[in-house]
């Protein structure tokens, strides 16, 4: 199941994440995929704390590959972006890319898995997220 929905988050590089040399840290770019699959999941008409409260559930990442392509610096405005690539019972792969103007920066492939709070083991993805992704 692919949804070619992009959702594009802009992020301006302050000097918090970079190094001495004004270039971003590595792990910060964790910090802004995540930012804009938050935001994404706002966009469904979901926050993690609405799924949380609704559904007793949060989405948390299983793992990630993350090519880094070419670096960001500071004051840049970064466009961050999230797509599904594709849809499973309880887990989501998501494509993301960090870009600066048109060139890649990094490009990451996450894969999410429904949890249970109660047991953080495994759960299907809510009914109605998995309709909302298919179209």
């Amino acid at each position: 199941m692919s949804n070619s929905k992009i959702f594009s988050l802009p992020i301006r590089v302050y000097f918090q994440d970079t190094d001495a040399g004004g270039v971003v840290y590595h792990a910060n770019y964790l910090n802004f995929m995540e930012s804009a699959r938050t935001e994404w999941l706002r966009t469904q008409g979901y926050s993690n704390a609405g799924l949380m409260k609704e559904f007793g559930l949060v989405f948390v990442v299983r793992s990630l590959k993350l090519d880094y392509l070419k670096p960001a610096l500071l004051d840049d405005l970064l466009e961050v972006t999230a797509r599904i690539n594709e849809v499973g019972r309880s887990r989501i792969s998501l494509l993301q890319t960090v870009r600066r103007g048109e060139e890649v920066l990094n490009e990451a492939e996450v894969h999410l898995v429904c949890v249970s709070l109660e047991s953080f083991r495994p759960v299907s993805v809510p009914e109605v997220l998995r309709e909302q992704w298919k179209s």
